[in-house]
């Protein structure tokens, strides 16, 4: 096995030893530096990525517990974690912040690298619908998740056209096209193509004819991207 393989396994080890449940002092104190240095939230205590979209609705990076005691005494009522519910360190304290401080949490599972599949993208069309404002979306780090779904609420709950729900995936939140995350501009690409034929809504398009198989596969042929 080459050297760079075992430390790359060790790493990965390492990182799991402390992506812990909250069931004891020690899981908890295992728990708080997970959150703090492999997840960076050492990064988010003072970088908020945090952002309006909508009247009641903002897109932020993963709160830490004290900017969600903030979001709290500010009038938000609900959280739309765009990572997706488990049993990873992060999720667990966000679901106990939120669940203290009165806050409901909304899960839904979306890609940054990937095409997310019709029916992840449907259900945060149905979450938004449903939601409770003003809430908060995020993902890690508020930057391609986020801007995605920001993307999406403009397009199907706002009607904003196509040139405003773009700026959503902008450097201005730390979104770069041409990494392994242009694969969200990629798809908004794909709908304006077809809308350019004949107008068909984003929710129907999603629903009745994206392939995000075939549309992964068409974009990485061509592109390579850097990261």
């Amino acid at each position: 096995m080459s050297l760079l393989k075992r430390i790359s396994n060790w790493e990965r080890a390492l990182r799991a030893s402390y992506n812990t449940d909250l069931s004891t002092p020690e899981n908890r104190r295992r728990a708080h530096i997970y959150n703090l240095w492999f997840d960076h939230a050492v990064l988010r205590k003072v970088w908020t990525n945090c952002f309006q979209v909508a009247p009641g609705v903002y897109r932020s990076n993963q709160p830490t517990h004290e900017r969600f005691e903030r979001l709290n005494a500010e009038g938000v009522r609900a959280i739309l974690n765009l990572r997706g519910a488990g049993q990873g360190a992060h999720y667990l304290v966000e679901e106990e912040s939120c669940r203290a401080l009165g806050l409901t949490l909304v899960n839904c599972a979306l890609q940054a690298r990937d095409a997310a599949p019709p029916e992840s993208i449907l259900a945060v069309i149905r979450a938004f619908r449903e939601i409770e404002k003003p809430f908060v979306m995020h993902c890690k780090s508020g930057a391609d998740r986020a801007g995605f779904a920001a993307a999406i609420y403009l397009l199907v709950i706002e009607g904003r056209p196509m040139a405003e729900a773009r700026k959503m995936l902008g450097v201005k939140y730390l979104h770069f096209k041409w990494s392994r995350t242009g694969i969200l501009d990629h798809i908004l690409d794909q709908y304006e193509g077809r809308t350019a034929q004949s107008p068909i809504g984003f929710e129907e398009w999603i629903a009745t004819e994206y392939d995000h198989e075939a549309l992964q596969a068409a974009y990485h042929a061509p592109h390579k991207p850097l990261f």
